[in-house]
């Protein structure tokens, strides 16, 4: 098993630990949290974003020292891990959860781990919104938009539902470098320059049903798509 896979596997274990009863995330909800939390144009320190990741009450409730130290440090362990991946490509891989019974991708704890992220700074938010360019505005809208459906206060069909369902989880990361591009051009300072005048917008990977483009003949999400 690969040492970071054995990583998310402690977290995800430490996280399934804390007090059921406060609701606390879990690791695909902590995923899409951190991805919010360093997406933001404003810096959020640990002080104000870690007390969210242990539940309602912000309370952990550690039952010794011990975990609690192996908590917090399996935590910010993944904020850096996530941080460092921000600095190297504009493409984040989600953390998903995967349905038991069906096998299916579950892309809504990602999401409302990283609206949640959102409300921590909205106005900041809201001021990116109105000054971003098309492209990312209708990308932030849409982020939204799965909440909506996630929290069932979606005005979409259930058609239209149904087809975002089946596309949300290879969408959610283009949708996701696009924000960045415009929320933390800090980090693309060294990526080439866009001469064209269009406003960015990161191109599509395959589907996870896609035969994956390094030409193996597998499906990209059992090929390039698992790292």
């Amino acid at each position: 098993m690969d040492p970071s896979d054995q990583e998310l596997e402690r977290l995800s274990a430490l996280l399934h630990g804390l007090p059921v009863e406060n609701m606390p995330m879990t690791l695909s909800e902590l995923d899409g949290y951190l991805v919010g939390v360093l997406a933001c144009p404003d810096i959020i320190p640990p002080s104000e974003w870690i007390p969210h990741v242990w539940g309602e009450t912000g309370e952990p409730n550690f039952p010794d020292q011990k975990t609690a130290e192996a908590t917090i440090s399996a935590v910010m362990g993944h904020y850096n891990s996530v941080a460092e991946a921000m600095t190297r490509s504009l493409w984040l891989e989600p953390i998903y959860e995967i349905d038991p019974n069906s096998d299916e991708v579950m892309w809504e704890p990602w999401i409302d781990g990283f609206t949640r992220a959102m409300g921590l700074r909205s106005a900041a938010w809201e001021q990116l919104l109105n000054q971003a360019d098309e492209e990312t505005r209708t990308t932030m809208i849409f982020i939204m938009a799965l909440q909506d459906i996630y929290t069932g206060h979606s005005k979409f069909t259930q058609e239209e539902i149904d087809e975002i369902d089946l596309e949300a989880p290879d969408l959610i990361p283009n949708c996701v470098a696009t924000i960045l591009y415009q929320s933390r051009p800090e980090l693309f300072r060294s990526e080439p320059a866009n001469h064209s005048g269009v406003p960015f917008k990161a191109d599509l990977r395959p589907g996870r049903n896609d035969p994956c483009f390094c030409g193996s003949g597998r499906k990209y999400k059992q090929c390039c798509g698992l790292n």
